[in-house]
């Protein structure tokens, strides 16, 4: 069992959208496996068919009081195998909450113990911002996925996120690596996403997988409509790189 951060302080990188197809398409090839959602927008959990305005639970309860991970994880209705612990608004209040509470930076690594023998992955999807929100998703985790955008500011905050893996590493948790890069929101006929790209592998090296996700309209559509790529149209441009990025993903496991 593996839990991987997707984690880049920028937003509008593509984390959201990596989280809900990765796991989808890791769901069709057999694995069982469970979305954390920890970003109070709560963008997977609308874009994996949950109504937030009728849960009653959700992840905040599980960080800010004794209450069980197992207690407020949903199956998909979707996607067999597919689990979902999910975010509200209610999230964005955590932070301030948490602040008195010993040992904070570990609530959701002490959480996602009694889980762990029941899923393949764990997948959590953090917000764009370096709070402790983010800080309970690197200290739970055994690695980090880092999607990056294929555009010039891009490049600005990669040695930031850099530094903010490697200062978790030190003092928060020491198994904490570089899962991979994924670079989105590519686009082959320009220069700048073949640059971009070109500098991102001078700096991560071998982590950058080969696969890129392209920019694609049906890819940003499909959680407007609460459904993973796969189901919305599966044949698109952007489905195609999710399932190839998926089985590049898997190798990498081996």
């Amino acid at each position: 069992m593996k839990v991987i951060s997707i984690f880049n302080q920028k937003g509008g990188v593509g984390k959201t959208t990596t989280n809900i197809n990765l796991c989808s398409y890791l769901c069709m090839e057999g694995y069982k496996v469970l979305s954390i959602d920890i970003d109070p927008q709560g963008n997977t959990t609308s874009g994996l068919g949950i109504d937030k305005r009728k849960l009653n639970l959700s992840i905040y309860d599980v960080l800010t009081s004794d209450l069980s991970i197992k207690d407020v994880i949903k199956q998909s209705e979707l996607i067999s195998n597919l689990y979902i612990a999910p975010s509200t608004m209610e999230l964005a209040g955590a932070e301030v909450e948490l602040i008195g509470t010993d040992n904070r930076e570990a609530i959701l690594k002490d959480k996602i113990a009694s889980i762990k023998d029941d899923f393949d992955f764990i997948f959590i999807d953090c917000p764009p911002s370096l709070g402790l929100l983010t800080l309970n998703a690197l200290v739970a985790s055994n690695s980090v996925l880092i999607p990056i955008q294929c555009e010039f500011y891009a490049l600005e905050g990669v040695g930031q996120l850099v530094n903010t893996i490697q200062l978790v590493k030190r003092s928060l948790n020491k198994e904490l690596e570089v899962e991979g890069v994924i670079m989105s929101m590519f686009d082959g006929r320009t220069n700048l996403s073949i640059d971009v790209v070109t500098e991102v592998k001078k700096y991560f090296k071998d982590k950058v997988y080969e696969t890129s996700i392209p920019r694609n309209i049906r890819l940003a559509e499909a959680p407007s409509f609460g459904l993973p790529i796969l189901l919305y149209d599966g044949k698109c441009k952007g489905a195609e790189a999710y399932e190839c990025l998926t089985k590049e993903f898997l190798r990498r496991q081996k």
